[in-house]
């Protein structure tokens, strides 16, 4: 599905006309990989015994390195400093907001809980 996103989009602006069957392949056990990556790193908030704040540097640093190895991999980013520093910006962006909404989501659910305990005593 991803590919399909991607080789389309390429395929619409013309900058891609026509894939051999290596790239084909490179670009199917690339994103494979990187799913399992994605799915695997979610294994580092099992350990409690690490503070949060370094869990989320792991999970986010794999998952950069994950995602800008395959993207210069396959040839989706050009291999220059402005595309790599304005990939980096849009992760760490996209990484942050996602992250403020899960802090927020849980900070108003930990306290809804804590009020209904209150409430039962």
């Amino acid at each position: 599905m991803v590919l399909a996103v991607i080789y389309g989009t390429l395929g619409a602006v013309g900058a891609v006309e026509a894939l051999s069957p290596g790239e084909v392949c490179t670009g199917i056990l690339s994103i494979t990989l990187l799913a399992f990556i994605a799915a695997g790193m979610t294994a580092i908030y099992q350990q409690e015994q690490l503070p949060l704040p370094t869990m989320i540097l792991l999970h986010g640093g794999a998952l950069y390195i994950a995602y800008i190895f395959t993207y210069l991999l396959n040839g989706w980013l050009e291999r220059q400093l402005m595309p790599i520093l304005i990939f980096t910006a849009i992760f760490a962006g996209g990484y942050a907001v996602i992250w403020v909404f899960i802090y927020a989501f849980n900070k108003a659910r930990a306290k809804k809980l804590t009020r209904q305990l209150h409430d039962k005593q």
